[in-house]
This record gives structure tokens, sequence and C-alpha cells, in this order.
């Protein structure tokens, strides 16, 4: 007779871990296997964060920061500045709680995103334009010292750059990894070439998960504390 196996959860029961020791260790094995990178103090959890949600050292290599990023995200979670997002996945993915713990009154009203918007939708199908790209246009006047988010759609991220270009807008900070094949390198190229802070991941390579773990981690360095929540 052929033996019964047995699974392995049954040596987790033997010696558990919460969720938040699982985090915890998960940080500490990046720290030990990522020596020798080149990221501030600062830098690094941001970067961690986004190595934990994707499980790939790899993006190491892509992740951009401008000089005064994490000076300029600090200063408006503190104030409790909007956060526009390109995508519903990240406006449903930001945690009220810890953007709270940076700012009592954050409330899901500062927490934008217009990409389902019924008129942003009739005028695309009108146009045969992408509703990110519409969905920016209309959130343009809020977008003067926000946080603007993008996971998604690079023709929202190039849009947003014509603004800063053309009309003076100028976010708190741009979280710049939309994915793709088409328009994604340039809009990255372009955003990072504009005197805005921003956090970007060069490359294809992005996504909206990606997006939030960024706000989530400068949470906690905004909030003044090592991450000890976990997601």
């Amino acid at each position: 007779m052929k033996a019964r196996k047995i699974p392995l959860i049954r040596a987790f029961y033997d010696s558990p871990m919460s969720g938040q020791e699982i985090e915890d260790r998960s940080f500490a094995i990046i720290d030990q296997e990522a020596t020798g990178h080149l990221f501030s103090a600062e830098e690094w959890p941001v970067v961690r964060r986004m190595i934990h949600t994707v499980g790939d050292f790899g993006i190491m290599e892509d992740v951009r920061f401008s000089s005064e990023a994490i000076t300029a995200a600090r200063k408006a979670l503190r104030q409790g500045t909007s956060i526009y997002c390109d995508s519903n996945m990240i406006r449903s993915g930001l945690s009220l709680a810890r953007l709270r713990a940076v700012y009592s009154d954050y409330g899901p009203e500062k927490i934008i995103c217009y990409v389902a918007d019924e008129e942003v939708a009739r005028v695309a199908s009108e146009k045969g334009w992408p509703r990110s790209l519409l969905a920016v246009r209309k959130a343009q006047p809020l977008l003067n010292e926000a946080i603007v988010v993008f996971g998604n759609a690079p023709v929202a991220l190039l849009e947003l750059n014509r603004m800063i270009l053309e009309e003076g807008l100028r976010p708190a900070l741009v979280i710049a990894m939309p994915v793709g094949f088409v328009h994604v390198l340039e809009s990255k190229e372009e955003l990072m070439s504009l005197d805005v802070p921003f956090i970007a991941l060069d490359g294809r390579r992005g996504g909206s998960p990606l997006a939030v773990s960024v706000i989530h981690a400068l949470c906690a360095l905004a909030e003044g504390r090592k991450e000890k929540k976990s997601e």
C-alpha cells in the first residue's frame, strides 16, 4: 500500500508563525540576499516592499527615485494630500488604516479615480481614446500638490506629463509604474526628465500591486517607524 502523503501544512501547525512574523522573516531574507545595493536608508524600505510584493530581486535594477522624492512624499502624506490613482485596483488596494496612521482624517474621498466615470466612458467611446487619459484630464483641477499614482496606464502618464510641460501642473509626487509594451518606456522616460518628484520603475515592468506597495512603504516612512503591520 502506498504511504499516505502528509500535507506540508502539518509542519506549520507544529511550528506556527503569525502573519506579521512571516512578513518580518521575509523582509529579513530580502535584506540578507540584497547585499551591495546603493539605495539610501530611506529609499531601501520602499524598494524592499516592492521586492516583497513581486518576489523578484531583479526590479532593484530599475527603481528610480528623484532626489527629493522621499521628502516630498513624507510632507504630502503628513498633510493628508489627495491621491489620484489610474485604476480602481490601486484605489481599492490602498489601506486607509495605513494612511490614517500618518494623517488621521484620510478618508475614501481623498483617494480619487475617474476611470469608471460615466462621462469619461462616454467621451472615450466617442473619441476612441483610452478612458485612463480622459480620467486624468478630468482630475486635473485636483492634481496640483497631489500624489499621482500610475500602475496601469502609460497613456495617462503621458497626459500627466503634457499637463506638467504645457500647463504648469505640479504634483507633490508621481509614482510611475505603468506596465506593458505600448507607450510604457517613453512615458516613464519623459516623466523622469521633468522637474517633479517621482518614484518610477524603469522599463516595461510595473503594475497596480507595486504602486500600492510604494504608497504603503511611504506611509511607514511618513509615520516615522519601521513597518509593523502586515498587509
